[in-house]
């Protein structure tokens, strides 16, 4: 089974046996965390393969329409209705096909960890908590959620007990940081094992993010 997203794959010496899947943001492509891999410095006997999907090009409402690479349309800065349903909903779907392929290569569910950097992150919190097989855990970095009013009510039991890591940047000017806090405090509430971070940095990240989400892998995985 093949995924009609284009990625960009980082391998490891070894056979795969887990896989990060990391969704990047407005106007980025999968190109943009490929770096990051290095940087995490993962124990090679972990075995982790990444892959980087580029999201589809669409204009852009807020851009003056302009196309670039985006998971879904933002039509308006006020945040009860800055993500699109409707592109939510279908890149959900693409990042689905993604997660199902490596697990037709073989890679059991609880193996693969979604990640999601700011529109990335929405995604990997929608399909995440919404998905029918255990994953890994979920990684949400400088991002919010979309319907977090409708989680209650569509959230799989499978991924009750999947660990997340939500980090953010306290002086975040396209995110609020509030806003991070915000989903953080939903998954609070419905009992999720979320754990909160912030780093002094705008919408971007830091060292000391990295460091931590590579123990955090390291956990998830070792």
């Amino acid at each position: 089974m093949s995924s009609t997203l284009p990625f960009v794959e980082v391998n490891p010496t070894g056979k795969a046996d887990a896989v990060v899947i990391w969704l990047h943001g407005l106007g980025d492509s999968g190109n943009g965390f490929a770096p990051i891999v290095p940087e995490l410095k993962l124990p090679q006997s972990l075995n982790v393969r990444f892959v980087f999907p580029h999201a589809p090009v669409r204009p852009v409402t807020i851009n003056n329409g302009m196309e670039m690479r985006a998971w879904y349309d933002i039509k308006s800065l006020d945040f009860e209705n800055r993500a699109d349903v409707e592109g939510v909903t279908e890149s959900m779907a693409l990042v689905r096909e993604l997660v199902e392929a490596e697990m037709a290569r073989g890679i059991p569910s609880e193996r693969i960890l979604l990640a999601g950097f700011s529109q990335g992150g929405v995604i990997a919190y929608h399909l995440g908590l919404r998905f029918e097989h255990k994953l890994a855990g979920i990684l949400a970095l400088s991002t919010y959620m979309c319907q977090p009013e409708k989680l209650a009510e569509q959230r799989h039991p499978a991924n009750q007990d999947t660990p997340i890591l939500v980090a953010h940047g306290l002086y975040d000017e396209v995110v609020p940081c509030a806003l991070g806090k915000s989903a953080f405090s939903l998954l609070e509430s419905l009992g999720y094992p979320a754990k909160w971070r912030d780093y002094p940095m705008q919408h971007n990240v830091c060292l000391e993010e990295i460091q931590e989400v590579s123990q955090w892998l390291v956990k998830r995985f070792g």
